[in-house]
């Protein structure tokens, strides 16, 4: 009966403990209160969350975990100064800190996107300002090298004001590491280059595999791939508009562009983020400009094709950035300019979203990322 009851409780602790993740909060610091980097305790059973700890460091736009959970590395975006750059910190689970490790040039202005290959062997770097991706390698000790290879995109959008020049937004690894595929504001354009992560210092095909252009002035931004089948969802920032993609021996082929905003809509546009929930059934969507909603999909599994559900308030400014907790029961929202984070509960069944109340303020919030407890 003892035997029993130590199991029983054995269970309950271990079931609490995979119901615990570290919430870390990317931020611009530039004119404001914010520290950097908040890393906080989020109990997915309640949706709550405590804060543990801040890292000072510039203008954290954008956050990448490495596979284990014991690096994080930042973008510090800013345009042609010396604090522009890609930092390296490490992860102590036990005391929820971060300690910096070192910082190294980006290679170009405004990196905003960063990511972390399965091997923890690289970090790619996305260059929004210059028009650039950058290869740098990671140490055993999780520091970064300088970098060793510098991708320049070149070209014009139609669009003067905005794709004056190439806007490289961000670099996604594809699921089996084979791949890297980049989405080029800029250029109207998804490249796809060849990958190899024991590549002593370029890992990155010179030229892309393959590229597939957008339509004209749509702006891609950010994509997004479905668990264990062949399709891709890209986010146009300026047309306001997901692409559906099949993605088929290093290439990506269109099936379906879908709009993000309700039918109608005359505001200012600035779709931003995009996600697939964990088990496939649903994506989501996020507009900035005018919108301020969280556009809500269905996804046909069959082919991958997306259905309106709807749209949810992110009830602040300019989500410029959201995730959905390994668990798939919560949508954390980043509202850059109310300067606010807000925690939806997600109806598995139909997708929707529900406020439940829960709010954390931080000064503007732009990055959310989560690991095991």
């Amino acid at each position: 009966m003892r035997l029993i009851l130590l199991f029983s409780l054995s269970l309950c602790t271990l079931s609490g403990f995979a119901q615990k993740f570290h919430l870390f909060v990317g931020t611009y610091t530039n004119g404001n209160a914010s520290k950097g980097i908040y890393v906080y305790q989020f109990d997915a059973a309640t949706g709550e969350a405590t804060l543990v700890s801040t890292a000072a460091t510039a203008s954290p736009s954008y956050l990448a975990l490495a596979p284990g959970g014991k690096f994080l590395y930042a973008a510090n975006e800013s345009e042609g100064n010396d604090s522009s750059g890609v930092s390296a910190f490490a992860f102590d689970k036990n005391t929820g800190q971060l300690r910096f490790l070192d910082r190294q040039s980006s290679g170009g202005d405004g990196p905003c996107y960063v990511s972390v290959d399965a091997r923890r062997k690289w970090l790619m770097v996305a260059n929004y300002g210059g028009g650039s991706l950058a290869a740098l390698p990671i140490r055993a000790d999780g520091s970064l090298g300088a970098l060793t290879q510098l991708i320049q995109h070149s070209g014009a959008g139609p669009n003067k004001e905005r794709q004056e020049k190439p806007h490289v937004h961000s670099v996604t690894f594809t699921p089996d590491d084979h791949y890297l595929i980049t989405a080029d504001l800029g250029l109207d354009e998804l490249s796809v280059y060849t990958f190899n992560a024991a590549a002593a210092a370029h890992p990155l095909s010179a030229s892309p595999a393959s590229t597939l252009h957008m339509g004209p002035g749509d702006g891609p931004r950010h994509i997004s791939f479905y668990p264990g089948k062949p399709y891709v969802y890209a986010m146009m920032e300026m047309g306001g508009a997901v692409d559906v993609l099949r993605w088929t021996n290093g290439k990506l082929v269109a099936t379906q562009h879908i709009s993000s905003l309700p039918e109608g809509f005359k505001g200012d546009i600035g779709s931003a983020d995009i996600h697939v929930a964990p088990k496939g059934k649903f994506l989501y969507a996020s507009n900035r400009g005018d919108a301020n909603s969280l556009a809500i999909y269905a996804i046909d599994t069959a082919t991958g094709k997306l259905t309106i559900k709807g749209f949810e308030p992110t009830q602040g400014a300019t989500p410029r950035n959201f995730m959905i907790d390994p668990t798939g029961r919560w949508l954390l929202v980043a509202n850059q300019r109310s300067d606010n984070i807000v925690v939806f509960s997600i109806d598995k069944a139909t997708g929707l979203l529900k406020s439940t109340g829960k709010q954390l303020s931080v000064p503007a919030p732009v990055c959310l990322k989560m690991s095991k407890y």
